[in-house]
């Protein structure tokens, strides 16, 4: 059979939107789905890198979803299903909302899609294709996979095509987190050496680890780390601030090459961090922190999310100044989104402040329910204030550590002109713009 893997972007994301190469990387899931079916016809369409064609040719198309992209997933299903191509819609999204998803879908698939994906295949080739496929293995396990067929990707459209899944899963549970409510409290961890054995096929130095959490099992990210230092590769991925408190796996990530963390450091307010519950962050340690890391070599893109019940209007003044006073490298900003499923979300249907049902606007860059202590213009025009008071040139040569970290210097400058762009463009992509999928013909209702 003929297969075609779509993973669709919002308009911020889209190859025409606002985010630089220097912010994109390979995908994994669309990658490894494919390498899942080796005996099929398989293209992938990942949107952030090129258009999604609507003359392409298959017998499935099999589409990933997040709420963010939910609309124009959905209005992609309807067109080919028009055209008499067999739709499966997995990822987390439909997982939260299946009945919804299946309006749209000849199948869905809920949980961790890689289970279930091979039967579906198999099944709608034979004709016998059931409604939904259910994650629901006993004993997890993301071991003996093969490896992600990213020569379907376009090479081109990437920083690197260098991705690597570890870990599955967070130790945390956030309220605000769709992956936990989506996919359970799970943390799996593939073996090491299959991770080592797939990290030897990449070309070049850089590697990307795009797990949620890479310390959620600590025995597990030793192990690990401690694997890859013969490999004498840079790595970048993603921990929670208490990667500060072990000295020792410190130690071991600077010296298996680690040049890069994503760390959530949410918001400058301690109570927000109680709300959330995320209180492993403390708000008077992220300077240091900052200091540790990079006294380590290890540069930080810091993630702050506005809009919680806390943040006032002062708020995003002070989220920049701790960003330039505590040198964080890359700043990264956002509105905390309340996702269906979550205790977040529940918690403001419940108080009647959701104020907007159209997917596309749950980004985390638009307003979707009314906060607490401003308005949401307010709120809106915070966040553009905090990204170009972060990307002017002076912000972005006065927050690098040029004492510590200097070597990194050409990283730290390709990342911070990528978000650079982004923070020129934000205000462009209003909810108009978001919200319009007219690229995409209409059809029909379906009977």
């Amino acid at each position: 059979m003929k297969v075609a893997l779509l993973s669709p972007a919002g308009a911020m994301h889209r190859y025409n939107g606002m985010f630089h190469k220097n912010l994109h990387y390979a995908p994994i899931t669309l990658a490894l789905l494919a390498a899942l079916i080796p005996e099929e016809e398989v293209v992938i369409y990942d949107e952030t890198a090129e258009p999604i064609p609507l003359d392409l040719s298959a017998d499935v198309v099999a589409i990933t979803c997040i709420t963010g992209t939910a609309t124009r997933c959905y209005k992609y299903a309807d067109y080919f299903r028009s055209r008499g191509i067999t739709v499966l819609i997995g990822g987390v999204h439909p997982t939260l909302m299946p009945k919804e998803a299946k309006e749209h879908a000849d199948a869905v698939l809920t949980g961790l899609g890689d289970r279930t994906f091979r039967q579906a295949i198999s099944d709608a080739a034979n004709h016998t294709l059931k409604d939904f496929y259910a994650d629901d293995e006993g004993c997890p396990s993301i071991a003996d996979r093969p490896i992600p067929r990213k020569d379907l990707l376009k090479k081109n459209k990437y920083i690197t095509l260098n991705t690597v899944e570890c870990v599955r899963g967070c130790n945390h549970s956030c309220s605000f987190c769709a992956y936990p409510a989506a996919f359970g409290g799970h943390v799996l961890t593939r073996p090491v050496q299959d991770v080592i054995n797939e990290i030897k096929t990449f070309k070049g130095k850089v590697v990307i680890i795009p797990d949620v959490n890479l310390i959620a099992d600590i025995n597990y990210a030793k192990e690990l780390f401690t694997a890859m230092i013969p490999l004498k590769k840079w790595w970048f991925g993603l921990t929670t601030t208490a990667i500060g408190h072990s000295d020792e796996l410190l130690s071991i990530f600077q010296k298996s090459g680690c040049k890069g963390l994503l760390i959530g450091f949410e918001s400058v307010n301690q109570e927000t961090q109680k709300e959330i519950h995320k209180t492993v962050n403390k708000v008077n340690d992220y300077k240091w922190l900052m200091d540790k890391l990079h006294d380590h070599g290890i540069l930080v893109m810091g993630c702050f999310a506005f809009g919680s019940d806390e943040d006032g209007k002062d708020v995003f003044d002070r989220t920049a100044k701790l960003c330039m006073d505590s040198m964080i490298d890359l700043p990264r900003f956002s509105i905390i989104t309340p996702f269906p499923g979550t205790p977040f979300y529940q918690e403001l249907k419940k108080e009647g402040r959701i104020t907007e049902t159209n997917w596309a606007l749950y980004d985390v860059e638009h307003v979707v329910y009314e906060p607490k202590q401003m308005t949401k213009k307010e709120l809106l025009e915070g966040i553009e204030k905090a990204w170009k008071a972060c990307y002017s040139w002076k912000a972005i040569f006065k927050r690098f550590d040029w004492k510590r970290i200097k070597r990194w210097f050409f990283i730290y400058i390709v990342a911070n002109i990528g978000y650079r762009q982004y923070a020129k463009k934000f205000g462009d992509y209003d909810e108009s713009v978001m919200t319009d999928n007219s690229d995409i013909p209409d059809v029909p209702e379906r009977a």
